[in-house]
């Protein structure tokens, strides 16, 4: 099987209301994928499906070529946005307690933990109690015991909440490094950045319908404006204006100056990039010029209002 996930026409309903309305998804093994939309989407009553915590009222949810069923639960982690340890609890105890839950027997618990309570530096909070650590610190102790197990597929609802840029940066690295070693990840964020640094795919989920699905690469050439920023050095300002007139549409007209550099958005339509690349050539040295790709935060934006 080529991927780890198969969502298959997935109905969630709560009396009147419909949180997924026939959602199909497809997560291709080792790949990190981003589960996008707003509040309210449908995102989480999905997972919570994907983690067997509800049902689905129709569909199907396959996982590494089987049906859905309970002993999948050693197969996942899932860390979500309410974080879910026991305050008064210590730490080590816990950790262990959590584990032999994920099916590791005690010996394999304590070895697992050592090394992630080594790899984060935590090695001193295990006779702490929950209560005693800062949020920042509970996440890192949240996405330890979601780990240690060794799941194929890793679901991670908003893990930079309550972080730092250093401990965020580190977990990120921590992800980054699971994935290579063949976890598959799911991750839930509104952070469009993290999205842009960490995906390979993505998926947006709006008033509980996929909107989008595929590749990052394939869905931002989807959003593709053809428009370019330039930027240019001539000595015939009005010229180029002219010329540019005639065949493109400015897309920023109040272009600014800078040491004599001209800075231009212009929008080529159906033209080639050549052709534009041509008149400014033949008008002055160029500086600059780059394809504005939209962002992934472009593309949520367009895509929500739009609908």
């Amino acid at each position: 099987m080529s991927n780890i996930l198969e969502v298959n026409k997935v109905v969630k309903q709560y009396g009147d209301y419909t949180a997924l309305n026939t959602v199909s998804l497809t997560v291709p093994k080792g790949s990190i994928y981003g589960l996008l939309g707003p509040n309210g989407a449908g995102k989480t009553s999905l997972i919570r499906i994907i983690n067997q915590i509800t049902m689905p009222d129709s569909g199907q949810v396959i996982l590494d070529g089987e049906e859905l069923n309970p002993t999948h639960v050693h197969s996942i982690g899932y860390m979500p946005e309410e974080r879910g340890l026991y305050k008064t609890m210590k730490v080590g105890e816990q950790c262990l307690y959590l584990a032999q839950l994920k099916g590791l027997t005690k010996a394999q618990a304590k070895h697992e933990l050592d090394y992630w309570f080594k790899r984060l530096e935590i090695e001193g909070w295990w006779n702490k109690k929950v209560e005693e650590l800062s949020k920042g610190m509970a996440q890192k102790v949240q996405f330890v015991v979601t780990v240690l197990h060794k799941p194929k597929l890793l679901i991670l609802d908003e893990p930079f909440s309550g972080f730092d840029p250093v401990n965020a940066n580190l977990i990120k690295d921590e992800i980054i490094e699971l994935n290579k070693q063949g976890t598959s990840v799911i991750f839930s964020t509104h952070r469009m950045e993290s999205v842009e640094e960490m995906c390979d795919h993505i998926a947006l989920i709006h008033k509980s319908n996929k909107l989008i699905e595929g590749k990052l690469t394939d869905v931002k050439k989807q959003f593709r404006t053809n428009d370019y920023e330039v930027g240019i050095v001539t000595a015939n300002v009005e010229g180029l204006m002219y010329d540019l007139s005639q065949k493109f549409t400015m897309a920023q007209t109040d272009f600014k100056s800078l040491h004599d550099e001209l800075k231009l958005k212009v929008n080529i339509g159906s033209s080639s990039p050549n052709e534009l690349l041509n008149i400014l050539t033949q008008r002055g040295q160029v500086t600059h010029f780059v394809e504005k790709i939209p962002s992934v935060n472009d593309i949520f934006i367009k895509t929500v209002t739009d609908k």
